[in-house]
């Protein structure tokens, strides 16, 4: 096993509002994407490359406008504008751009930026333009950090390009944790990896000598949940992200825990234990060591996932004959089933916006990825194959991450994500094959 320090806080970077006065115009009509269910026409945007101070700089603003074009293009809100279009080119950062020019070839908002290098620290400052309406939008920010960070840097800088004409938080500085599978079928080597939101910077956390299943990231993304076979039986287990130091949690003789899920604030874990061919959900208190016990009923309980606030958890429970969704009040007591359509229906995830939860469902013989108000209604399927589950939210509420398995001896799982109008498929790009995915807040 790889030991990977400061995994997911790889650079301290900083942060500052650049904003000379050619900046300082307000614009009382900025560019803006109304994201509704219906067909939107991508938004036409052009990244040139930042402008470096020679060498290494220039290489690595090469390198960042091909992650903001890729994080901006990925979301299918945007559309970049092809370079062998442009009529002018940007060759000063200070310089207001030829409005004109990028108008003629029917670009919308254009980002431009500078990298500065001293010995192994990068400085970044980027701007972004309404060229439709010839001004800027917002003002430019600034951002500092190793060399080594510039990726995390181009993320930062999508996010803020993505918010400012969205309206809506970005989810590109990221992190997903998943399992890495390898092997043949009937024997797969499963590993705890780690990667960047769009799969760069693998990490692997574990080395394979046990199997390991469902991994859930803390709410600030210092820790990990997870489930491991390390003692022959299912138990939960807590990572420290920052030295990989592993603990095992809440074991008793003669029981097996799983499905384990952090509370809003981090401080307790609900999770599905079993004993004696029963399984109901108890809640964890990580700084007293309490354990109380949320369900008691002789049907299987399980998948807890909080709403943002706390004060409810949506599970799955099969108490009606098959898997349906439930919601109960945090500290356990009466149950409201909300899924109300044919088939079956398991690992509900609360949305970080607390409007909607994800889940699965099987149905004909065919599996989906779902969402549904907290309530039950407005049910809409995103996905049909022949295995989708396991979804998790996007730290911005607005894209799901899940699991897509192909059929027949030579299957294999690999990460998908859609967004929740249903648009814009699209697969992860992955090392190994890859399941159960868990998707981090955005990163400090």
């Amino acid at each position: 096993m790889r030991l990977i320090p400061q995994l997911l806080a790889t650079a301290l970077l900083a942060c500052a509002v650049w904003t000379p006065a050619m900046l300082s115009t307000a614009q009382a009509e900025p560019l803006r994407i109304v994201i509704t269910d219906g067909v939107i026409e991508p938004m036409p945007y052009a990244v040139p490359d930042f402008l470096g101070d020679g060498g290494k700089a220039d290489a690595i603003g090469h390198d960042i406008a091909r992650v903001i074009a890729s994080d901006l293009s990925g979301t299918g809100l945007f559309r970049e504008v092809p370079a062998d279009a442009y009529i002018s080119k940007v060759t000063s950062f200070d310089a207001a751009p030829a409005y004109a020019d990028w108008q003629a070839i029917n670009t919308q908002a254009l980002v431009t930026g500078a990298v500065q290098t001293s010995g192994d620290r990068i400085v970044v400052k980027f701007r972004l333009f309404d060229i439709v309406s010839g001004a800027p939008l917002g003002d430019g920010l600034q951002f500092a950090g190793p060399s080594a960070s510039w990726r995390r840097i181009a993320h930062k800088v999508a996010d803020a390009v993505y918010s400012r004409i969205t309206g809506e938080g970005g989810y590109f500085d990221s992190r997903v944790v998943f399992v890495s599978e390898t092997g043949p079928k009937e024997a797969r080597v499963k590993k705890l990896a780690v990667m960047d939101y769009d799969g760069a910077n693998v990490q692997y956390l574990t080395d394979g000598s046990s199997i390991v299943l469902a991994p859930r990231f803390s709410p600030q993304g210092d820790r990990i949940l997870f489930t491991s076979y390390a003692s022959g039986f299912p138990n939960i287990y807590v990572m420290d992200t920052s030295n990989l130091a592993t603990q095992a949690l809440a074991q008793q003789d003669g029981t097996m825990t799983f499905s384990p899920r952090f509370s809003p604030d981090g401080g307790s874990v609900a999770f599905s234990l079993e004993r004696g061919g029963n399984t109901d959900i108890y809640l964890l208190n990580l700084g007293t060591g309490q354990l109380t016990q949320l369900t008691d009923a002789p049907s299987i309980e399980t998948a807890p996932s909080f709403s943002p606030d706390g004060s409810q958890i949506v599970f799955e429970s099969d108490r009606s004959g098959q898997p349906q969704l439930y919601v109960m009040p945090a500290g356990g007591g009466e149950a409201t089933r909300i899924s109300s359509g044919k088939g079956k229906y398991d690992t509900p995830v609360w949305s970080p916006r607390g409007d909607l939860i994800a889940f699965t469902k099987q149905n004909a013989g065919r599996f989906h990825i779902g969402v549904m108000r907290t309530d039950g209604t407005e049910e809409r399927l995103l996905t049909a194959s022949f295995l989708d589950e396991g979804p998790t939210w996007a730290p911005n509420g607005r894209v799901v991450m899940f699991t897509r398995e192909t059929s027949g001896a030579g299957g294999a799982a690999a990460l998908y994500s859609i967004d929740i109008t249903g648009r814009n498929l699209r697969q992860i790009t992955t090392e190994t094959a890859a399941s159960d995915p868990s998707w981090s807040p955005l990163l400090p």
